[in-house]
């Protein structure tokens, strides 16, 4: 008897990989509309600030008003993977750039959580973010 165990979390390590990278991308070319299109339609995203952001017209919102506050090179860097054929979870170390009140560069970073939903076409979409 095989166990296929190890193999089906690094298959789901490698789809939480590509699909942080393909997030990344998208944050990085400052396209709040891409970004969003990363999510659930009924999805949350609840940031440091306690906010509740649900669907995509407020994560779009919420992205537009970071990358208008000068955050860039966002890099997404796994801790832990795992789940099923249906939900997938995630934790990762984040970073960006962002921007002081006089113009100059302030590194940001922290800790992210993500629970995904499999579509029907086998591709992630992000169900929850949080982040600190």
């Amino acid at each position: 008897m095989t166990n296929s165990a190890p193999s089906a979390s690094l298959d789901v390590r490698a789809e939480v990989i590509a699909t942080y990278a393909a997030w990344d991308s998208a944050f990085n070319r400052a396209d709040a509309r891409a970004v969003a299109a990363a999510y659930v339609s009924n999805a949350k995203v609840l940031p440091p600030s306690h906010e509740v952001i649900s669907g995509p017209v407020e994560i779009e919102n919420f992205f537009a008003g970071l990358f208008s506050g000068g955050f860039t090179d966002h890099n997404l860097e796994v801790i832990d993977a795992g789940g099923d054929e249906k939900v997938v979870y995630s934790t990762a170390k984040w970073s960006a750039n962002g921007k002081r009140a006089d113009g100059s560069r302030q590194a940001a970073g922290g800790i992210a959580t993500h629970v995904f939903e499999r579509q029907t076409d086998g591709s992630l979409k992000l169900r929850l973010h949080t982040f600190n």
